[in-house]
């Protein structure tokens, strides 16, 4: 097990694009910082660059790795990042992976090879055994990603197990954001790995069973409520990390009920007077402003939730 794991909520950080689609580094830059930071809206543990959440597979190899290169550039610690760098492609997702341990992060979450369906456990197993084998590097640090309902492509548990066991100081752990506790709970069970559910709804249950975690898209605006929860925990206040853990579930349902890139980037861009906030790249459409000003009222009615004011 590495020695760096990330123990808190780690956002999967939005992609900010201009009008034109361009990536919007110098804003991408702000945002990771911000989520980081200690100030209203942050109090993120860590950042999963380039997820679903942050439209991964709508942002380019070169653009992926620029944006890395300029986090790293300004100062926000590799070891505070888990880089998703899976792509259908074994040499491209090689050469994203092998750019991002060069940063020396904390681990590269990678999904199976997602355009080809209904193939074998034993193909993906050796898709990542070959991953592994190109990539050479005694600094490999894996988390599987499993997303079966948008990747089309399932990594049973006995899949997990079996990379885990054959590959121990490199396979290490996994995001599942199948939305199925009994899918995470058995994972939790596998000896030694590193468990995130892809949501806060489960936290309470994954952290009795040793999660450390969880990786959440709404932590882009929640992240210091879903902290509490953990900090809670930690301190054996459970009583007080259920009770806090109502309003984190009831927000992330609320979230659920639109669609959540393009209605946390909307309501980014109205916190913040940054129209360009709200651009999301086809084929994704984008969430009204009208919709974006229902929706921040019902959350600052329901949760007392304003979005920060001051990051770029």
């Amino acid at each position: 097990m590495p020695d760096n794991i990330i123990r808190g909520v780690i956002a999967p950080n939005l992609t900010p694009f201009h009008a034109d689609l361009g990536v919007d580094t110098a804003r991408y830059v702000s945002h990771a910082k911000h989520l980081l930071g200690t100030d209203a809206g942050g109090g993120c543990a860590g950042l999963a660059p380039f997820g679903t959440t942050g439209e991964a597979v709508s942002v380019g190899m070169q653009e992926r790795m620029e944006l890395l290169d300029a986090m790293v550039g300004a100062d926000i610690d590799p070891a505070r990042m888990i880089v998703g760098t899976g792509l259908p492609s074994l040499p491209d997702t090689a050469r994203l992976t092998r750019h991002a341990i060069g940063h020396r992060v904390a681990g590269v979450m990678v999904l199976p090879p997602f355009y080809y369906k209904n193939v074998s456990q034993e193909g993906l197993y050796t898709h990542y055994a070959k991953l592994i084998d190109m990539v050479g590097s005694d600094g490999l640090r894996i988390y599987l990603y499993h997303i079966p309902q948008v990747s089309g492509v399932d990594l049973s548990v006995r899949l997990v197990e079996r990379l885990r066991r054959e590959f121990p100081g490199i396979v290490v752990g996994i995001k599942d954001s199948s939305g199925d506790w009994e899918n995470t709970r058995a994972l939790l069970g596998i000896e030694g790995l590193i468990v995130y559910p892809g949501s806060e709804l489960p936290l309470l249950d994954a952290l009795a069973l040793g999660a450390p975690g969880c990786i959440s898209a709404t932590a882009n605006l929640n992240a210091a409520a879903i902290a509490e929860v953990i900090r809670m925990f930690d301190e054996g206040k459970l009583d007080e990390a259920q009770t806090a853990m109502e309003k984190v579930r009831a927000f992330r349902l609320k979230i659920q009920e639109h669609p959540a890139i393009a209605a946390q980037k909307q309501l980014l861009a109205l916190a913040t007077a940054k129209r360009d906030w709200a651009v999301v790249r086809p084929p994704l459409d984008p969430f009204g402003e009208d919709a974006g000003r229902q929706l921040a009222g019902e959350l600052e009615a329901k949760f007392g939730f304003r979005a920060q004011k001051t990051q770029a």
